[in-house]
């Protein structure tokens, strides 16, 4: 009996130790970098490059047309050029490596090299870093934004921000585009929807990595990816929110870009200026304080300014535009509808420009004319064309600057002046009695950063199409 005991011990301690064995063997596989390259086995010898570039797919695959422009642009039209490719994971079926089956049948390319890297210390990895050093363009691949996050202060943050400094290159697909951005939803908590994220914006699937890959004229920006189809524009307009009422932006500003799947992708070029392909991307700007961004409390945010990006059409990063957006709101977490259309506002007072003609619609804050890149002293003109009408123009104050607004209001009829806060409330008002009666106020901010503010001129008694006249001073 004691002899078959011991039998049973000494077959239960090796079948211990040889699943302890096993599953160690799987823990390294699995955590272990994988190479794969194709094309030629020698890289590209070449001390100068014409980019940087880049490429902001709405999915993992790689999108031909953009990454044709971007090889291109970065090897000036001559020569070839490395590519790496990195993965969090590898493709459970099919090929092992998608993005360089693509990029290989690409004019301009040398070599493309996939690595796979499932372990945070894998971006210490010396010949991993050898090769995106060595390499003209990094994509990342689509799979999970966490993984890529965990590579900040690594050394391969660093060396994929060499081959941009180079004049090389950086995009990628989904969690690709995520990582490419300088807020970076990193999603390491879980994925949030849109109406998790506008019912609660400090959703604790809601997480941000921040410092990591910045890129020169995209600063500010908070990618998203499989936008319409996933329906994730309400999330950005949160994330959006996050950004500035937790100031991981600056210059009182938060900017999301979203791209949509199937084809979608955000070229970028050297200074900044991008076209979009494949599909539609949306820009989004948030340019003051949320009214309410709170945990456990909905979202409520008044003006997102939005640009619709349709295939061919561009947006220059670098001198960002202060017109041809449309307006959307989000109030006590309920989005505006029509959220991915929208018609544009296309008389927004240019940058330099020194009068501002109202345009109707403007009879409400979301759809106020733009002062805002106005000169100071500025001329804003419009008409009380009927006994309810209401103009709105919009003004942003930083700290301790004053606006003075004074206008000459015609004899045809009576109007009353109001300045309002980004949430509407009455800050200050000039209510005059009498037909012609001029009307003036005066506001100076002194809250800290920047923030919104809205002339309103309403129609008190009598109405027509003479012209008031009114001058915004800011000091």
């Amino acid at each position: 009996m004691a002899s078959r005991a011991a039998s049973r011990t000494a077959f239960a301690t090796v079948a211990l130790l040889t699943a302890a064995m096993t599953l160690t063997a799987q823990q390294q596989s699995e955590a272990a970098a994988n190479r794969v390259r194709l094309g030629s086995a020698t890289d590209v010898s070449r001390t100068t490059w014409n980019g940087p570039a880049f490429t902001m797919n709405g999915a993992g695959a790689i999108v031909p047309a953009s990454m044709t422009r971007a090889i291109d642009e970065i090897r000036g039209g001559t020569g070839s050029m490395d590519v790496v490719v990195l993965s969090g994971s590898a493709p459970t079926s099919g090929s092992q490596t998608p993005e360089c089956d693509t990029v290989m049948g690409l004019t301009g390319v040398n070599s493309c090299t996939t690595w796979t890297l499932t372990a945070a210390s894998d971006g210490n990895n010396s010949q991993v870093n050898t090769d995106v050093r060595n390499a003209e363009f990094v994509y990342f691949a689509g799979g999970d934004q966490c993984r890529y996050a965990a590579w900040k202060g690594t050394a391969l943050e660093a060396s994929v921000e060499s081959v941009v400094a180079k004049g090389g290159g950086s995009g990628g697909g989904s969690a690709g585009h995520h990582i490419n951005s300088p807020v970076v939803y990193d999603a390491c908590n879980g994925s949030v929807t849109s109406a998790e994220a506008l019912a609660n914006p400090y959703d604790r699937y809601i997480s941000f990595t921040t410092g990591m890959l910045q890129w020169a004229n995209y600063g500010g920006v908070i990618n998203d990816s499989h936008f319409v189809t996933r329906d994730r524009m309400g999330r950005s307009m949160a994330f959006v929110a996050r950004a500035l009422k937790d100031g991981l932006t600056t210059g009182g500003a938060a900017w999301a870009v979203g791209v949509e799947e199937g084809g979608g992708s955000l070229f970028i070029d050297r200074n900044g200026m991008a076209t979009e392909y494949g599909k539609d991307a949306y820009v989004i700007l948030g340019d003051h304080q949320p009214e309410q961004a709170v945990d456990r409390k909905p979202l409520t945010y008044s003006g997102y300014k939005i640009w619709r990006l349709t295939p061919g059409s561009t947006f220059d990063f670098k001198n960002r535009p202060t017109c041809g957006y449309y307006l959307r709101s989000v109030t006590n977490g309920v989005a505006d509808a029509n959220l991915y259309s929208g018609t544009p506002v296309t008389n927004c007072g240019a940058a330099g420009s020194g009068s501002l003609a109202e345009a109707e619609p403007n009879d409400t804050r979301d759809t106020a004319n733009d002062a805002t890149g106005l000169s100071s002293p500025a001329t804003l003109t419009g008409g009380m064309k009927s006994s309810s009408d209401r103009d709105y123009f919009k003004v942003t104050l930083s700290s301790g600057q004053t606006a003075t607004v004074n206008c000459a209001v015609p004899t045809a009829y009576d109007a009353d002046l109001y300045w309002l806060d980004s949430a509407g409330s009455t800050l200050t008002r000039s209510v005059n009695n009498g037909a012609g009666a001029d009307e003036s106020v005066s506001f100076t901010r002194t809250a800290t950063g920047t923030g919104t503010y809205y002339a309103e001129m309403e129609a008190y008694s009598g109405s027509g199409t003479a012209t008031y006249t009114c001058t915004l001073a800011k000091s």
